[in-house]
This record gives structure tokens, sequence and C-alpha cells, in this order.
């Protein structure tokens, strides 16, 4: 996996566990003016919870996955296939496009980047890595209708990065 990946997945992982952060009221001119510690009864502290991520719901689709005879030749994007990456292909999202792929059956959930085309067969809207589909628990079954959604950084506009 080379250092662009590495630092991408990186950054959506600190990403995906937001932001947590507390701010207390001001105190009133009082209790600084008498130097008091104590929290009036009508002042609290107040705990903000705020993610900068953003999920987008996609809906339920058909899924399969793909490995072996793939590994090591060029996606669409130009990229090595890495059957045990966290990739996936898709005829339409963008190259780069993070999805949050869910399993019903089990509710396994995994992380996954749109770096190929595909898949070619018909009812199938997504195609999976082999460890995608490993995180998953679907290699036995092969096809499933998997929950998706897409994973934005809000008021980030999050451009696609070329590999050259």
């Amino acid at each position: 996996m080379n250092s662009l990946t590495k630092a991408l997945i990186t950054l959506v992982m600190v990403s995906l566990v937001g932001f947590t952060y507390m701010s207390e009221n001001k105190k009133s001119k009082e209790s600084v003016e008498n130097s008091e510690t104590t929290i009036s009864n009508n002042e609290e502290e107040v705990l903000l919870n705020t993610s900068l991520v953003d999920y987008i719901d996609k809906g339920m689709m058909k899924a399969s996955w793909y490995g072996p005879k793939f590994h090591g030749r060029i996606t669409a994007n130009g990229e090595l296939f890495d059957q045990m990456a966290l990739t996936a292909a898709h005829k339409k999202l963008k190259f780069g496009t993070l999805l949050r792929i869910t399993n019903p059956k089990n509710d396994k959930s995994v992380v996954v980047r749109i770096n190929d085309r595909g898949p070619y067969i018909a009812g199938r809207q997504l195609d999976l890595s082999k460890a995608a589909a490993l995180e998953l628990g679907m290699i036995e079954k092969g096809v499933l209708k998997l929950k998706v959604e897409e994973i934005t950084l809000k008021g980030i506009n999050f451009p696609v990065i070329a590999l050259n």
C-alpha cells in the first residue's frame, strides 16, 4: 500500500472518530469579582458533541465480491488491484468516494474506497474487494443486499486524488 493511500485511510479514521469538546458558560461578573469557584444555579457545563462526518444513505445495493482472478491488474482509476485492500467498484460513483457498507444480516460494517468500475453482471450495483467481503462475512454467500452510506466530511470539498 503506497503512502498516499495510507495517509488517506488515516485521515478517514481520525475523521470518523469526530471531535468532542466541552465548553463552560461564562461565570457571572459577581462570581468573578468575588473569586467564587462554584457555578451558580442558572449556569451549567455544556457538553457539545460534533462530528465532521456525514453519512448519506444510498439505500440497499446488491453487492458481490472479486479478488484472486483480478489481483495485481490495473483498476479503472490506474491503481493496481489489491484484493486485500478495502476497495470497491461502482459504475458511476467518483473515484475516491468513501462508502460505509453494512451487512444487515450480521450488522458488520466496513469502509471502502471506490477505485474501479463495475460490476458487469446484471442486477448488481457494487463489487467489493475480497478483504471487504471477509469483513462483512459474505465470502461464502457471494452476493448480498447491503446497506450503503456515502461518507462525506462536512464543509470540506474532498477532491479526488490522482495517483501517478
